[in-house]
């Protein structure tokens, strides 16, 4: 997650895709360069030691959009992909 995180602050594309589940990944990214992704606060996470292949992290991320501050808070799921932890989109919620 935090890998993840630093990868959309630098805009680093490339590694965004190589860390998506292939079955969720859009076939492309066009990251929008006026955001600005300032902080990240992992919240809660659940699975994701050497003996799992599945996870969860809830986080927010803390962003600025043309000098406007915002939040994004998502619960994310990732899954161990050929040995590798993926991001596997978001965690469905009773709400």
């Amino acid at each position: 997650m935090r890998s993840r995180f630093s990868a959309f602050a630098v805009g680093d594309e490339a590694y965004l895709m190589a860390t998506w589940h292939p079955a969720d990944r859009p076939a492309r990214l066009d990251l929008d360069r006026k955001v600005a992704w300032t902080e990240l606060e992992v919240l809660e996470s659940t699975g994701g030691s050497p003996v799992h292949t599945e996870g969860t992290v809830r986080f927010r991320a803390h962003f600025v959009n043309r000098r406007v501050p915002g939040v994004l808070d998502e619960h994310s799921r990732f899954v161990r992909l050929a040995g590798r932890w993926v991001y596997a989109g978001v965690v469905a919620s009773g709400r």
